[in-house]
């Protein structure tokens, strides 16, 4: 039979509609044929192209992308060396390998999977050798047929099961690779959440983070708190104008970078100014800028440097009064809009007993009503902030209550990143603290008995108690 000259199309392999014109390469070195294509396409109810190939030389060259099957006579003998036609792709191969003792009987099959990774392969063989068969669609063969039972009508339908099980197989395959990444993603996405620094202080922490995209867990907002050796904490809040994931790889960026400066014992103005070096290298186009807030509470926890770059001003509460905004007519622009901007850090007095709020606009720009066009902003916060404290709540369940409540009043999903922050000291808990840890005994100076087993080491929580 003549072969036909090959067409490239772009519908790939085992890819074909149902009901289209069907192409089969037939690996097998009887030169006349079994089955002819004018039988097949009566059978089928639809032209069947049919390429022959009398051995696998011949078959690297006739595999196209509009093969929908391969049709492998098993008895087929592999040559002992292959061309650069018949060469394996690079793309690694999953499938299983022959059981003990097949490994010989089965090597053109593997051979031609190893080839065509896409495509649907049929195989044929003796009609007393069922084991060999089976094994044949265990190591990856869509389906098997026998020489002697051959005929139009069995093969046509064999051909359109074998192409249709070979798309479900790739179907499921790209399924499976596409949750494999996207957990790979969300462990990565996790692993980029900062892990505050606090140990040592008397500091409560408690921290909402809530991605505006779709389906991520890490957006364009980003915060962090570290402890300085000198006893000073430092907390920052920001957001990188934006939501994709190019703007959340920047904002942790500029995270990381504020941790390594802030830790350097760079603090305010020349913290910022750096940052600013930072995002102008590190920004996709000169129209990204990030706002940007930064405390630094002192040792004692009664006083606190504010700067604020382009950033709404943390929300204060004080023992037994409202909460209210902490000033912000000296802030400075925000990251990125002005080359040689600075940025003045104003003294603020905390007191003995507080809680300091850092947020980010996604909190105060969603909407009071569904379908209003009235933004919450930053007094209507105020105004909730202070109705749940009246309530009692703090720590964690103030900001999940305050949350959950500005995506009520906004009638479903914010569509913008979220990040809120919110730091605590309370004396009684200080004192309580204080008392509940042990004292010191008197110091031993004789030598141990016996060395001692080691103990793990014990560390105050990472949130405070």
């Amino acid at each position: 039979m003549p072969v036909p000259v090959p067409q490239q199309r772009g519908v790939p392999a085992a890819e074909t509609p149902h009901g289209a014109d069907l192409t089969v390469l037939v690996i097998e070195d009887d030169p006349a044929g079994s089955i002819t294509g004018p039988e097949l396409s009566a059978a089928a109810g639809t032209r069947v192209r049919i390429r022959t190939a009398r051995n696998l030389t011949e078959a690297g060259r006739l595999l196209t992308d509009d093969v929908d099957c391969i049709l492998l006579d098993l008895a087929l003998p592999i040559p002992t060396t292959t061309t650069a036609a018949t060469a394996a792709p690079a793309a690694p191969d999953h499938r299983p390998e022959p059981a003990p003792g097949r490994a010989d009987e089965l090597a053109v099959l593997t051979h031609v999977l190893r080839i065509a990774p896409l495509h649907a392969v049929l195989v044929l063989t003796a009609q007393d050798d069922t084991e060999l068969a089976a094994e044949a669609v265990r190591v990856g063969a869509q389906d098997y047929l026998f020489r002697g039972e051959l005929d139009a009508r069995v093969l046509s339908r064999a051909i359109r099961y074998a192409v249709e099980r070979k798309r479900a197989d790739l179907a499921q395959h790209q399924l499976t690779e596409s949750g494999l990444r996207a957990q790979e993603n969300a462990r990565l996405e996790r692993g980029l959440l900062p892990t505050p620094l606090l140990e040592g202080s008397d500091l409560s922490f408690a921290a909402r983070y809530r991605p505006g995209r779709s389906r991520a867990l890490l957006g364009g907002d980003f915060y962090d708190t570290v402890r300085t050796p000198d006893g000073t904490v430092h907390a920052m809040i920001g957001d990188v104008c934006g939501h994709g994931p190019d703007e959340a790889a920047l904002g942790v960026e500029l995270r990381i970078a504020w941790r390594a400066l802030t830790l350097a014992g760079l603090c305010g103005d020349q913290l910022l100014s750096t940052l600013q070096q930072v995002l102008e290298h590190e920004r996709q186009s000169e129209e990204i800028f990030a706002t940007l807030c930064t405390v630094d509470i002192a040792p004692d926890g009664r006083r606190a440097g504010l700067c604020l770059a382009g950033h709404p001003a943390p929300l204060l509460a004080r023992h037994g009064r409202p909460a209210r905004l902490l000033p912000y007519e000296d802030g400075g622009p925000a990251l990125g809009l002005l080359p040689r901007a600075r940025w003045p850090r104003r003294q603020v007095e905390l007191g003995a007993e507080w809680s300091l709020m850092m947020y980010t606009d996604g909190l105060i720009e969603g909407r009071v009503g569904a379908g209003s066009s009235q933004r919450l902003g930053q007094d209507g916060m105020v105004a909730m902030v202070n109705s749940r404290l009246e309530q009692g709540l703090a720590g964690e369940e103030l900001l999940e209550a305050a949350v959950a409540e500005v995506r009520e009043l906004n009638g479903g999903e914010l569509t913008d990143d979220v990040a809120v922050l919110l730091l605590g000291r309370d004396p009684e808990r200080i004192r309580r603290r204080g008392r509940s840890a042990p004292r010191p005994g008197p110091v031993s100076t004789a030598p141990p008995a016996t060395a001692p087993a080691a103990a793990s080491v014990q560390r105050p929580p990472l949130y405070g108690p």
